[in-house]
């Protein structure tokens, strides 16, 4: 890229930010300085994307419950002349968390799960004693915000059990044990740009929750990543097998002290640029480079 030469790209969001905790626009000015012009663009709304130069996916936070849409949309820009970030096979792979079977094969360790469809009451109690954990989380294959996620143990009540079933009834519920120290210690998260690491939060939940984003009364602290934690997150990367403009990755520490991967953020995560100050910076020195 020359760099005097302006260059534009498009910052994709939902429609109604409201209620969200966004802090792209933090890139912009580092942005800026590289000879970058920024948009920020609804990703649903028709769009000549021929337009932009780049097209990064950022706060899609609405794409979950519109799936095949957000994916069509996307095969569009792949289309044109702009450059999708991250690239669409990456979106395709990572929009179902059956990612996480694949990392497991790679020898990634993840939270002990369970893939059932149309999972029954004798399936949860098959789960707790396989766990060796009363509390069982269930989740969706395709999901964000904590969304249709269920925590149960014995004491839930019959109703609440019969909404989880009932929402799992015809699709597949990812089945996992409550990992404690979500609410002990927290949720790690570590970013990474073009491949390189750059800094770590650790999230956690508000008394009496386990959800431990901002838009549930979580909370969240910049901390140094623990070599075991880097360790890890390393082995994530490279296990990936590409570079990505961005990857967070959440980590959370088993019963047994090992750093086991939660999820793996590569479409549309937060990355927390208000708790890092030169994480802007970063990012934008990562698009750049990756686009030269």
């Amino acid at each position: 890229m020359n760099r005097s030469q302006s260059k534009i790209c498009a910052f994709l969001t939902c429609e109604d930010p409201s209620g969200f905790f966004i802090y792209d626009s933090l890139t912009t000015p580092h942005l800026n300085l590289l000879g970058w012009n920024v948009v920020e663009i609804p990703w649903s709304i028709p769009t000549d994307w021929n337009q932009f130069d780049a097209v990064i996916i950022r706060s899609t936070w609405d794409y979950q419950s519109q799936t095949n849409r957000f994916l069509r949309i996307m095969e569009e820009i792949d289309s044109s002349t702009a450059h999708l970030q991250n690239p669409l096979e990456i979106v395709r792979w990572n929009i179902q968390k059956t990612y996480l079977k694949q990392m497991q094969s790679k020898g990634t360790l993840i939270v002990p799960t369970l893939w059932i469809k149309g999972p029954n009451v004798e399936d949860l109690h098959s789960a707790q004693s396989q766990f060796g954990s009363d509390w069982i989380i269930l989740k969706p294959l395709v999901g964000a915000n904590s969304d249709h996620v269920f925590k149960l143990n014995p004491s839930t009540s019959s109703e609440q059990i019969q909404k989880a079933l009932d929402f799992y009834a015809h699709q597949t519920a990812m089945i996992q044990p409550f990992i404690p120290s979500v609410v002990e210690t927290g949720e790690y998260s570590l970013f990474y740009f073009n491949g390189e690491f750059s800094h770590c939060i650790l999230k956690t939940p508000r008394s009496g929750d386990f959800r431990v984003q901002e838009e549930h009364g979580g909370s969240l602290q910049l901390v140094q990543a623990d070599p075991s934690l880097l360790r890890v997150g390393k082995e994530i990367i490279q296990n990936i097998g590409q570079r990505l403009l961005y990857a967070r990755i959440d980590l959370v520490i088993l019963p047994d002290g090992r750093p086991a991967l939660m999820e793996l953020e590569l479409i549309e995560p937060s990355l927390y640029f208000n708790l890092d100050p030169d994480s802007p910076r970063r990012f934008a020195e990562a698009l750049d480079q990756m686009m030269r």
